[in-house]
């Protein structure tokens, strides 16, 4: 049996703003069940909690481990990868994964070193169009249409059973790293709010909603996978439109960010 314990390592599951402190607990002994224990719980309305202990039966280690945060765009800052596990369709254009479909991305990411985060929304709302912007894919889990609903533990143990079995089904050796590292999600949320305010710096808009050309620059860009080089380069690049903007006597709301290059 091949050992995945170091593609495991590079996985983290995320909870988002969970309200039941049973599933927190449910959910860390569904990964721990399939080799994974790396759970990031981001802003639970109940935590630490006795009945988060209980259901996690004899997996307490994995709570002990846990790291909160407040926000998701903390959470996962420093991915290369992140999927969010979602029942419908949103506003926010995404590639779109069955949980099966997203082994070979995710095993990619972590055969190459990266950092990867499955999301996983509040059990009444799910992830809000706000957290699934920080997303670079979608994972729908293809239920039966009549009736869809599943605990978020259940749908946590369906992502990571079929991630168990395609790690070991198809067992990879780690690619040659890239002279320079793919960007993170960090440092790609910090190029989307340079392009946003650039855009506006430039009159780019003409007074229309910025809303729509946003998400589908949004979706270029993740599609491209720049690496940090490439987003040095498209930053020196938004610097220089500022300046220009500037110089032309445009309003402009914001100075390049410090440090910006070309190179």
């Amino acid at each position: 049996m091949t050992d995945i314990s170091a593609l495991a390592a590079r996985l983290r599951f995320v909870l988002v703003r969970t309200s039941q402190p049973g599933n927190i607990g449910a959910a860390a002994r569904a990964i721990r069940t399939m080799g994974f224990g790396r759970l990031v719980l981001v802003a639970p309305q109940r935590y630490p909690d006795p009945e988060a202990t209980a259901f996690a039966a004899a997996v307490a280690a994995v709570l002990d481990a846990a790291v909160i945060v407040p926000d998701l765009r903390t959470a996962v800052a420093d991915c290369e990868a992140v999927y969010g596990a979602t029942a419908r369709q949103r506003a926010v254009a995404l590639t779109e994964y069955t949980p099966r479909e997203v082994v070979a991305p995710v095993r990619a990411a972590a055969a190459a070193g990266g950092e990867i985060a499955l999301v996983f929304g509040n059990e009444r709302t799910g992830l809000e169009n706000e957290e699934l912007a920080l997303c670079h894919g979608a994972v729908h889990i293809p239920a039966a249409p009549d009736y869809s609903s599943l605990n978020l533990a259940q749908a946590v143990q369906v992502l990571a059973y079929e991630l168990r079995v395609g790690f070991l089904d198809n067992p990879t050796a780690p690619p040659p790293r890239q002279s320079d590292p793919p960007a993170s999600a960090g440092q790609l949320e910090g190029f989307f709010e340079h392009l946003a305010t650039t855009l506006d710096d430039i009159d780019f808009h003409k007074g229309r909603s910025p809303t729509t050309i946003m998400l589908r620059l949004r979706k270029l860009f993740l599609r491209a996978q720049p690496d940090e080089r490439e987003l040095r380069v498209l930053r020196g690049i938004l610097a220089d439109a500022q300046r220009m903007a500037r110089l032309a006597g445009l309003p402009g709301r914001a100075a390049a960010a410090p440090g910006d290059t070309q190179e």
